[in-house]
């Protein structure tokens, strides 16, 4: 008789989706410290980030836009963004910006 149980396949798959979305909870967290220098408002309030991939060499990838075009605060605002995320979760984190563009309303923002 054996008294391994059956491994439920199903339940690592749930821990693993756990583990994303918190891993993914955690990026957004170290992320809402982020401001827009110019409108004072996080970069996750304002929709500027688009997707975030966890690698397998245990990388990030952040997939951003800009509020405007050829934003010249672009290069500060990765570095921070990048800095806040590897701060918080010690892991090596690339930001690429996107060349879509940015869209308040959709954003939920209004003025």
């Amino acid at each position: 008789m054996n008294d391994l149980a059956p491994v439920d396949s199903t339940n690592k798959t749930s821990q693993e989706e756990v583990a994303r979305q918190a891993a993914e909870y955690a990026v957004y967290q170290a992320l809402e410290t982020v401001y827009d220098p110019e409108l004072g408002i996080s970069v996750v309030e304002l929709g500027l980030i688009r997707d975030i991939i966890f690698n397998p060499d245990q990388t990030i990838e952040i997939k951003m836009v800009l509020t405007t075009p050829f934003c010249p605060y672009a290069g500060s605002l990765v570095d921070e963004m990048r800095r806040a995320v590897e701060d918080n979760l010690d892991q090596t984190t690339k930001i690429t910006i996107l060349a879509e563009a940015w869209d308040p309303v959709a954003a939920g923002l209004t003025w």
